[in-house]
């Protein structure tokens, strides 16, 4: 049996997890997946459960009792069940495949765990690295690119100062709304920040519609836009030919609606951005020197009160690594940590194997989870081997829990 462990609507998932599909006719596995609670259409409290009263059971710790639940079940609510589990998941979804395997070893007999960034927490990973190597992404196919994206947010600033200037910002970039005051501003340039990530995070190398929908090799696509050194007016233009690939590759949009933000993309957002304010806290900070964003320090301070005002808590930034194992996951058993050098989520990532059982599968010109993701003839070879040893490490867990079930019997 395989169970997937996600967040967002499951049907998304379900569409864009195509190693699964492949590989479970050889191994005569029933696929299940299981929607995170507080997400897609999985509200406990329906309309009301994104409210400051309902919300507060919305935790990975609770998510995870929902799985073992769910198993048990399927299992028929044995002493000893018949048949091993295998947990999979990508990005936090990877993160729960292999707390999982942590906190319920004897429901689960191993974890694929894909671009799980598991020690993005604070004192485990610089807060620039995120944005350090989205920026990369962009300076490997062009350094003119990135030096673009750097200049732009003082341009899109400059052109907000008059009302001539909103309106040519608006035409360039053809906004819905004008960039009227400060807090559409701050929001233009969150959707902005929120579009470079995700344009790093699935630059996959063919067309694809996990996040939205966008062109193989998006990076490149827009990179050529910004491949020259540009300057004011033409600089707002060549920015405006990116956002309407992000925003508009599939033609369904007549303009950029940046008040609404991106959010990734077709992710739920409300339930994740509490669970950021409660456990998921992940730093992240900018200096547009080594990244090409503009200036922003990590303030945890500033960032509490934030959650607070939005949901009466406050952030406990230690609670997920004392949960989970922290840097000391060498402790745990089957887990498979995989890892694309081209995700920026790489920063969080652990690329080094930390036993002989608890293994790091590193992919060269591999995005986000691209190894989860249906068989592509564009695939590269890297991705090819990585689900080669997915299903190697699959075959050694569950030859272990037969030999096991096989000891047990005797007594």
């Amino acid at each position: 049996m395989c169970v997937f462990t996600f967040q967002g609507q499951i049907e998304l998932f379900a569409k864009h997890t195509g190693f699964m599909w492949e590989i479970a006719e050889e191994f005569k596995a029933k696929i299940v997946f299981a929607e995170h609670r507080y997400y897609g259409t999985s509200m406990p409290f329906g309309k009301k459960s994104l409210d400051k009263e309902h919300i507060g059971y919305l935790s990975s710790a609770q998510a995870l009792a929902d799985y073992a639940d769910l198993i048990n079940f399927l299992q028929g609510n044995v002493v000893k069940p018949r048949y091993p589990v295998v947990a999979f998941g990508g990005s936090y979804g990877g993160m729960l495949a292999a707390y999982f395997r942590i906190k319920y070893p004897h429901v689960v007999v191993g974890a694929i765990a894909a671009s799980a960034p598991i020690h993005m927490y604070p004192g485990m990973a610089p807060c620039g690295v995120f944005n350090r190597l989205v920026t990369s992404s962009f300076k490997t196919v062009d350094i003119n690119c990135s030096n673009n994206i750097r200049q732009s947010w003082a341009v899109i600033r400059n052109y907000t100062a008059t009302a001539a200037g909103q309106e040519v910002l608006s035409k360039s970039l053809n906004l819905c709304s004008p960039v009227k005051n400060a807090t559409d501003l701050d929001k233009l340039m969150e959707f902005m920040q929120s579009m470079y990530s995700t344009l790093a995070m699935v630059n996959y190398p063919f067309a694809s519609d996990f996040l939205t929908s966008l062109p193989a090799e998006p990076v490149r696509v827009v990179c050529q836009y910004l491949n020259e050194t540009l300057a004011g007016e033409k600089l707002l233009k060549a920015i405006g030919k990116v956002v309407d690939i992000f925003s508009n590759y599939d033609k369904k949009n007549s303009c950029v609606n940046y008040k609404e933000g991106d959010d990734y993309g077709n992710l739920d957002a409300a339930g994740w951005d509490y669970q950021a304010c409660t456990e998921m806290v992940m730093p992240m900070c900018s200096n547009g020197v080594n990244d090409m964003f503009e200036p922003q320090p990590w303030n945890f301070t500033t960032y509490s009160e934030e959650c607070h005002k939005k949901y009466g808590v406050y952030p406990r930034p230690e609670m997920a690594r004392l949960e989970y194992g922290g840097n000391r996951l060498q402790a745990a058993s089957n887990i498979v940590f995989s890892n694309g050098l081209r995700d920026p989520w790489t920063g969080g990532g652990i690329l080094d194997s930390l036993s002989d059982t608890v293994r790091a599968v590193v992919i060269v010109d591999a995005a986000h989870h691209l190894d989860l993701m249906p068989s592509n003839p564009s695939d590269p070879e890297p991705v090819k081997i990585a689900r080669n040893i997915h299903k190697q490490h699959i075959t050694r867990w569950i030859n272990q829990f037969r030999e096991q079930l096989m000891t047990t019997r005797k007594f």
